[in-house]
């Protein structure tokens, strides 16, 4: 047998240290994250504990403080070194006393936010049906002076292809009438009654707005059929100067790190309850992926800013903000995409807004992702809406992404109400979030070439309009194109 000399043995550790490590595949990298996050994903616990300690997280209150350092201090617990509020001022509406009598007795009742820190107004109930401009235009002077009541959604046997507005858009219609308080109609059984901003500026609007279960007005619109009734609304309510913060981790990209992706969903939410759906869910899937990030030694070629937004419900108040200071210190264009998280869960497929370059980026980002579990169903979709931390963003040309969530369709009768509780959380559904999320912002921000691109101008306004948005957006004074 022959010696092994020592001169072979320094060339085997040679070429042994030089070997080339073989590179994941895509395939394999999404195997490890799947098996990684469903054995330790965060986000059901952390959620469960800030519904807990904290309680609802409404902006501008003690307990909103308390989730900005709450998921700043998780940030840093994920190993985030760069993590940063963004103080913001902002006008905090918080909800006082209110009562409603309609010919004298008493109606159960919620104020809808942003109505004045004090009302009292006696009116004629005037029945707007869905309560949409077609609905006051036969008869513009209907409610002036009067009592506008409305049904948030679109009601039963309403004319074909009606776009609903939001309940904000809604209110302004009111106020453009002339009306002098406005009550909108749940659409939910069993009396649930809903809040939720009724301004489309996040200003203080000048009359009161309330909200009733739908068998209070189902029969009161009945009864509307074959005579009068009369209103009397009284409400008083808070409005101050306070500080807000969203809170904004940063993961610096590897190869192109002025490339910028934006991860977002709001961490507020009203005080009825404690937000657990709306957007417990969508907000703490958000910090869950920024530990899987972390935990999974990712290193995606664009940096990501992992962002917990505060002030949507009061009018997309933190993303306005972001949006504005990108705009103010020129960085705007460095915003590549806005991946936005709200009420979504248990994902089966993509949103993808904007001009898309490569539609098919996402149909294979999809099927690689299906590969991992059969219950996402790879569907895809290019459209937009509005009232949401995306909006700013879309409307400087961002692209825009979000999921086709899968959620138990019974969850969304506690939407702003006072049964949005963590009981309603489905800890697999929280977890394929964080789950499927992961892989679509690691193939997003790693990308060799980015699916689209920033919309100019013009091209930007055409998409608002294919999205049938330019009306809201009239109404919400954020249309920004002249005719």
């Amino acid at each position: 047998m022959k010696r092994i000399t020592p001169f072979l043995i320094a060339l085997l550790l040679v070429f042994s240290c030089t070997e080339t490590k073989k590179e994941e595949t895509q395939a394999e990298l999404f195997a490890r994250l799947d098996t990684e996050i469903k054995q330790n994903s965060k986000a059901y616990t952390t959620l469960e504990e800030a519904t807990n300690t904290i309680g609802h997280r409404l902006t501008g209150s003690e307990n909103g403080a308390k989730a900005e350092e709450y998921t700043y201090n998780k940030f840093k617990e994920y190993g985030y070194e760069d993590v940063a509020y963004q103080t913001f001022e902002v006008e905090a509406w918080a909800r006082g006393d209110v009562s409603l009598k309609i010919n004298d007795t008493d109606v159960k009742v919620v104020t809808l936010g942003h109505s004045p820190v004090e009302a009292s107004v006696t009116g004629e109930i005037v029945d707007m049906g869905n309560g949409l401009d077609v609905d006051y235009q036969n008869n513009p002077d209907a409610v002036k002076g009067k009592i506008s009541l409305v049904y948030i959604g679109i009601l039963e046997g309403s004319e074909e292809g009606l776009t609903n507005l939001h309940r904000s858009e809604k209110t302004a219609l009111a106020i453009k009438y002339g009306a002098i308080g406005i009550i909108i109609i749940n659409q939910v059984d069993n009396g649930v009654l809903l809040t939720g901003t009724a301004s489309v500026t996040g200003e203080l609007i000048p009359i009161p707005a309330v909200c009733i279960g739908k068998e209070d007005g189902m029969t009161l619109k009945e009864s509307l059929k074959s005579g009068k009734a009369t209103a009397d609304i009284a409400m008083t309510n808070k409005s101050d100067i306070i500080k807000a913060r969203n809170v904004i981790a940063t993961l610096k990209g590897s190869e192109l790190p002025d490339e910028v992706i934006v991860i977002g969903g709001h961490l507020d939410s009203w005080d009825l309850a404690t937000g657990a759906i709306d957007n417990g869910i969508g907000s703490f899937a958000v910090l869950d992926i920024a530990r899987a990030f972390k935990a999974n030694n990712l290193s995606p070629k664009r940096t990501i800013k992992f962002t917990m937004f505060m002030g949507e419900e009061q009018g997309l108040l933190g993303s306005k903000y972001f949006v504005n200071e990108a705009i103010k210190d020129g960085t705007i264009d460095n915003i590549k995409y806005m991946m936005n998280l709200d009420m979504s869960g248990n994902p089966i497929g993509m949103n993808a807004g904007g001009k898309l370059d490569d539609e098919a980026f996402f149909k294979s980002l999809g099927a690689a992702i299906q590969q991992q579990d059969s219950i996402y169903k790879n569907d895809f979709s290019n459209r937009s809406g509005l009232h949401s931390d995306h909006q700013p963003f879309m409307l400087e040309g961002v692209p825009i992404l979000s999921v086709h969530s899968n959620l138990d369709r019974s969850i969304y009768g506690c939407y702003h109400s006072d049964c949005d509780d963590f009981d309603l959380v489905n800890k697999e559904h929280i977890t394929n979030t964080a789950r499927f999320g992961t892989m679509m912002l690691y193939g997003l921000a790693n990308a060799d070439e980015l699916p689209a691109t920033k919309m100019d101008s013009e091209t930007t306004k055409e998409f608002m309009i294919k999205n049938n948005l330019k009306e809201k957006l009239i109404i919400g004074n954020d249309w920004k194109w002249e005719e």
